[in-house]
């Protein structure tokens, strides 16, 4: 193919990541209430242990719903729309590939998928509850009033959802750099003490709250996914060595 073909269809790749991504943002928009009945689950499930907790979300401006409904049919239908925009770029970039970058690719964009979808499932169900019972827990405690905005709990909601999905992408690239030469395991295995205070310190700083317990429900499973990248990359390292020696 020559250089405009290959525009032609960057073009046409582009065209239907965003018909798609219309598509997601408009069935989101028809059924917007039943998805901001999905997305208050969290505040529900700490309701039901709270339930003198003033759970109603308000908003502070004329126009502050209208946010609200654009950021979630927008955040909601470039999540929904991933894992199309994960297909329609492989395929424009498949023929340019050999056999064994291919068989590279299709895992890493299955595993890029499935270690954010858990991220962002282990945020929705876990850390963000966890959240919002510790920020009522201090507002008891400091005798205030709970009336959370609308646009305030969905900010921390995408932040802890999104968030998560993107941090469960680390042991991935971990896996990746080892397999490119960029990084031994050897070395991973030297720095794990170091590794484990960088996970601490980001937690720190993502985590909303200042309590050690969500510091540790982000900061766990990042530890156990960089040992399990360290064993997956240990075993992608004998793997190739043992091809060496077999050619």
């Amino acid at each position: 193919m020559g250089f405009f073909e290959h525009l032609e269809e960057l073009r046409w790749t582009l065209i239907k990541c965003a018909v798609v991504f219309g598509l997601f943002v408009t069935l989101i928009a028809y059924w917007v209430d039943d998805f901001g009945r999905i997305l208050n689950w969290p505040l529900d499930r700490v309701h039901a242990d709270y339930p003198k907790m003033n759970t109603d979300l308000v908003t502070n401006s004329p126009m502050g719903v209208f946010s609200v409904i654009i950021d979630i049919c927008l955040i909601g239908g470039l999540v929904m729309s991933l894992p199309f925009f994960l297909f329609f770029v492989g395929q424009f970039i498949a023929p340019a590939l050999t056999k064994r970058e291919l068989k590279v690719l299709l895992p890493t964009c299955a595993a890029a998928f499935v270690l954010f979808l858990g991220g962002a499932s282990f945020g929705y169900f876990l850390l963000t509850p966890s959240t919002i019972r510790v920020a009522f827990e201090l507002n008891q405690l400091m005798h205030y009033t709970v009336m959370w905005t609308a646009d305030r709990y969905y900010s921390l909601l995408i932040w802890l959802v999104l968030g998560m999905g993107a941090a469960f992408e680390f042991p991935l690239l971990i896996v990746l750099a080892v397999y490119m030469g960029f990084i031994e395991v050897a070395t991973l295995r030297k720095y794990r003490r170091h590794a484990i205070v960088v996970i601490f310190i980001i937690a720190a700083v993502i985590t909303p709250t200042p309590d050690p317990i969500n510091q540790s429900l982000f900061a766990i499973p990042l530890i156990v996914l960089y040992e399990i990248a360290i064993l997956v990359a240990s075993q992608l390292k004998r793997r190739r060595k043992d091809e060496v020696i077999e050619v």
